[in-house]
């Protein structure tokens, strides 16, 4: 099964935050329409939607291309990746001019790095054994 390792490593990244999108825009949906809550992300829930999925199959096809031979920890490649995300996630609320709660600016130095372990934790066990299941790592 050597045919095309990048483009399966591409659908091993994107899986899973594709799946985890799925869960969170059901239950803005839910929140928003049906029990009313005011939140106004509309402007700036593309940037999750479009970038964060792509961007997690071509951070695999990285991996898949240049480290997975030289035993880089895939964990640790994929928590690097919120270093790039957040900024582009602040950027894009910059350009939208959707304004950033300040409890979010406040508890930012206490969520990064729990958000970082779960980065680590989901390329360690899911996006690592996604990669086993198509032949890639």
């Amino acid at each position: 099964m050597n045919q095309h390792p990048y483009l399966r490593a591409y659908m091993a990244g994107i899986a899973v935050p594709t799946a985890f999108l799925l869960i969170a825009m059901t239950g803005f949906t839910v929140a928003r329409y049906v029990c009313n809550v005011p939140l106004a992300i509309e402007r700036v829930v593309v940037f999750p939607m479009a970038v964060v999925p792509n961007l997690w199959g071509l951070w695999n096809i990285l991996y898949v291309a240049l480290l997975s031979r030289r035993h880089v920890s895939i964990g640790l490649f994929g928590a690097a990746l919120p270093f790039l995300l957040v900024p582009g996630a602040y950027l894009v609320t910059r350009l939208v001019g959707f304004a950033v709660p300040a409890f979010i600016h406040s508890a930012f130095p206490f969520f990064f790095p729990i958000g970082v372990a779960i980065y680590y934790l989901a390329w360690k066990y899911l996006v690592a054994s996604l990669n086993a299941i198509v032949g890639v790592a």
